[in-house]
């Protein structure tokens, strides 16, 4: 009866494994999708801010935006909106940078938006255009840099 009973026991572990669990994937979770939204609308007010000539009300949605980037971002495969908030918010720090003739500061986040858009899959007429303005960007950046500075 003994061994019956064993050969039950060691029987039944014997199944199937169960099956691997999937990842979870957090770009399908509600928080993730409203920091994207939070992040697309913090940018677009900044925007406005700066293209008003009010470069010191957007400079702090700027910079609450970073951190918001850097959480969309942080995913294994962030979603294309999150990709194009965090590039908006980048061109809109690098063009603020560039108007307060920071061109290098300016050129790294061109360059990040560059290297964003030319590596994206699949490419699209937005992915070419986003590309465009970051290398328009980095193209004024080495221009500002290189032009002589005053003379006294």
């Amino acid at each position: 009866m003994r061994y019956a009973i064993l050969a039950a026991l060691l029987l039944t572990g014997c199944g199937d494994p169960p099956p691997p669990a999937t990842p979870h994937d957090p770009t399908t979770d509600a928080s993730y999708r409203e920091n994207v939204k939070n992040l697309a609308d913090m940018t677009r007010r900044a925007n406005d801010f700066f293209l008003h000539g009010k470069a010191d009300e957007a400079s702090p949605l700027v910079q609450q935006g970073e951190d918001l980037s850097g959480q969309v971002l942080a995913v294994i495969h962030p979603t294309l909106e999150a990709m194009q908030a965090a590039s908006d918010l980048d061109d809109l720090y690098a063009r603020m940078l560039l108007s307060n003739r920071h061109y290098t500061w300016a050129q790294t986040f061109f360059q990040k938006n560059r290297a964003r858009w030319k590596y994206w899959q699949p490419q699209t007429e937005d992915t070419a255009r986003r590309m465009k303005i970051a290398e328009d960007g980095i193209a004024a950046c080495e221009s500002g840099i290189l032009k002589p500075g005053p003379t006294k």
